[in-house]
């Protein structure tokens, strides 16, 4: 079987945690031995966001002295795509996963995306009100509320095409536990002569799961991140993990737009064009949550004869 999985990157660096690169590593250690066992059953391509991560690279960069001016955030996006990279295939490789290899990757998108003048991507650390206001106002971001916390937001455009995808099946069908799609891959636009530049934004890792899973014909979409499942009535005492549901009770759910909400959305393009299974998560369940055993479970029909009680916070 074929799996697209996408790491979250909240699971790889949590909320409040400091931002050091031993902490990191013991999540991607732990992510690592949760994905190993799947990488040697089945050929695994996993994808890995970068939210907090370059979030942290643009806050150095902007504060830089030496620096005319900040460095662009496609070109962020390629440096976390290099360092999860490292981090992940060398825990993949020592878990026991088959010949782990990374892929830096370029993902199209288009120069009028909307998003360019509507930013929604959360990166970087949390932040009371004041304090992101004031940083806005500093540094030109735009702030948005993010749950009871406030982050930097910034463009988040539509993947339309994953430009070493070529390169990622070669490696797939070789037998390779192929790491791509970092951060969603770097955006870049294509000008009428073909030619490639970068734009500065984050594109958003889930859709770009999405859009991989259904370009290599893959069996099964497996989103993994920092809470067991999709709740419903979430932030209330009747807040349930919902195990199971169908495409029309998806799209009956409100859920955030800069976190679970694309989520949702990757597991619905992936389902209603393949009618094949997507599944939702946490990243140290990811043999359970492929198995149906955890998470959220979106085929196109189907009732949740098993929901839980919810077990933590939803994001």
């Amino acid at each position: 079987m074929r799996i697209v999985a996408a790491l979250g990157g909240n699971a790889l660096l949590r909320r409040g945690e400091r931002p050091d690169a031993a902490v990191q590593l013991q999540h991607v250690q732990a992510a690592a031995e949760s994905l190993a066992p799947l990488a040697r059953d089945h050929e695994l391509i996993v994808c890995h966001g970068n939210g907090p991560q370059v979030g942290l690279l643009a806050l150095e960069t902007e504060a830089d002295p030496a620096l005319s001016a900040p460095y662009p955030l496609d070109v962020l996006g390629a440096q976390t795509q290099g360092m999860i990279g490292y981090w992940l295939t060398q825990a993949l490789r020592n878990a026991g996963a088959p010949a782990p290899v990374a892929v830096v990757t370029q993902t199209l998108v288009a120069g009028d995306d909307p998003s360019f003048a509507a930013p929604t991507k959360f990166i970087g650390p949390v932040y009371d009100e004041a304090r992101g206001r004031e940083l806005a106002g500093r540094h030109g971001w735009p702030v948005a509320r993010d749950g009871s916390h406030w982050r930097r937001v910034v463009a988040s455009p539509e993947p339309i095409e994953i430009l070493e995808l070529e390169a990622v099946m070669v490696l797939a069908r070789a037998g390779a536990t192929v790491v791509c799609g970092g951060g969603g891959g770097s955006p870049v636009v294509r000008d009428p002569g073909g030619a490639l530049s970068g734009r500065s934004a984050v594109v958003d890792k889930d859709l770009t799961a999405a859009l991989l899973a259904l370009r290599t014909d893959a069996d099964h979409l497996l989103l993994l991140t920092d809470v067991p499942a999709v709740l419903q009535d979430f932030g209330t005492d009747r807040a349930v993990a919902l195990s199971r549901l169908s495409l029309a009770e998806l799209a009956g759910l409100s859920l955030p737009a800069g976190s679970m909400g694309p989520k949702a959305e990757a597991c619905r393009r992936f389902v209603s064009a393949t009618g094949r299974p997507a599944t939702i998560g946490a990243v140290t369940d990811a043999a359970a949550v492929l198995a149906g055993t955890a998470g959220t479970r979106v085929t196109p029909t189907g009732v949740r004869p098993h929901d839980r009680p919810a077990a933590g916070a939803h994001r």
